[in-house]
């Protein structure tokens, strides 16, 4: 039951705290959206370094079944030389669980995802789940520990 009138003490703070993890919970679900996104356009003018720090923090800790990575510097390509033994990509993400802590989430959503081997060869699919840590910055919320774990893959590899 929501409270009657905005102000009135204990219901005023109530209703607050549940717009704010409202409104983290939709902030979370848009760095999710928008790290999706990314995986398939970061680099269709060319080679770009910057999207990262709408993503991660400075020291962030990368986790994915072809390697590891820590730190800002070099996520960009880190991605970049994962992605280039394609010609495109395709990732939809779904079933978001989002885990409020104050300023710290715990995160974790499915990811299914179409590789196109150069050439329109044949397909190599995947699928798994990424699970991490958001933190709340200055910037917005951005991923502090973020793993990918497959669970299969469908097609040759790269």
């Amino acid at each position: 039951m929501l409270p009657t009138a905005v102000g009135s003490g204990t219901g005023s703070a109530l209703l607050e705290e549940k717009i704010r993890k409202l409104v983290d919970r939709s902030e979370i679900a848009a760095l999710i959206d928008r790290y999706v996104v990314l995986l398939d356009t970061q680099d269709e003018a060319g080679f770009d370094d910057s999207w990262p720090r709408s993503i991660f923090t400075e020291n962030v800790r990368l986790s994915f079944p072809i390697g590891d990575h820590e730190g800002l510097d070099g996520v960009a390509e880190f991605h970049y030389q994962a992605k280039r033994k394609f010609d495109r990509t395709h990732h939809l993400a779904s079933n978001y669980l989002i885990g409020l802590d104050g300023d710290r989430a715990g995160v974790r959503f499915h990811m299914l995802a179409t590789h196109v081997h150069p050439g329109e060869g044949p397909l190599f699919d995947i699928g798994g789940h990424y699970e991490g840590e958001a933190v709340r910055t200055a910037e917005g919320w951005r991923f502090q520990r973020w793993a990918f774990h497959l669970t299969w893959s469908a097609g040759p590899k790269p």
